[in-house]
């Protein structure tokens, strides 16, 4: 138990180290210990650092979303023993610790041009359904969190907002997205990840109905 508390203090350590700022745009990073964390990406609430020479990631949320901490910290406890998603080590006020997933994100797989095999879907459906047994409702699923390991097995992460009430529907559009464009042969190999952006900017404003129904 000693052992924990003292794990969880250096957590809290590295996390108090990362100080934001606020542009006219977003938030940035302004500095953070860097002999001990590598920064690894951001959300629209939180950074994420993987702890160097460890297979974990330190994700810490800015104002005002630090709140948002413990709502994830009690989803994935939820999800524990669940294959799909990280295991989480440990939380703070505003942060998570999970496990750092070594692979690609269905994003990167479009602009990189890696094939996603059909598979991958079913696997996605999968991990849904069993999240939905815990008292779940997986919302928000889209290419920047469900990720391809290097070893072929899918993972989801950013479950966040697993508990809304509200009905989702963006997994569902990007499977009938799916079937109705990639499948394609005339399909491209690979996509502009500028390309891919403006089709989100689009999707979120509801401009797109037509072409996923």
């Amino acid at each position: 138990m000693r052992g924990t508390t003292e794990i969880d203090t250096s957590y809290q350590q590295l996390a108090e180290s990362v100080v934001f700022k606020r542009t006219q745009k977003n938030v940035a990073v302004e500095s953070y210990n860097d002999k001990q964390l590598t920064m690894a990406g951001s959300g629209r609430s939180a950074y994420v650092f993987k702890l160097k020479n460890t297979k974990k990631v330190l994700k810490v949320f800015y104002p005002p979303f630090e709140h948002l901490a413990k709502r994830e910290a009690k989803i994935y406890k939820k999800l524990e023993g669940i294959s799909y998603f990280p295991v989480m080590h440990a939380s703070g006020e505003n942060y998570i610790v999970i496990d750092y997933i070594d692979g690609l994100t269905l994003f990167e797989c479009l602009v990189k041009g890696k094939h996603i095999d059909e598979n991958v879907l079913d696997e996605v459906d999968h991990a849904i359904l069993l999240a939905k047994n815990r008292g779940l409702n997986p919302s928000d699923i889209h290419l920047h969190n469900i990720l391809i390991t290097s070893d072929g097995k899918v993972k989801l992460i950013d479950v966040v907002r697993f508990e809304q009430v509200k009905q989702c529907s963006q997994w569902d559009d990007l499977k009938r997205g799916y079937y109705k464009y990639y499948k394609k042969r005339i399909f491209p190999r690979k996509l502009p990840s500028k390309l891919l952006l403006m089709i989100a900017f689009f999707y979120k404003r509801n401009l797109l109905n037509r072409f996923v129904t």
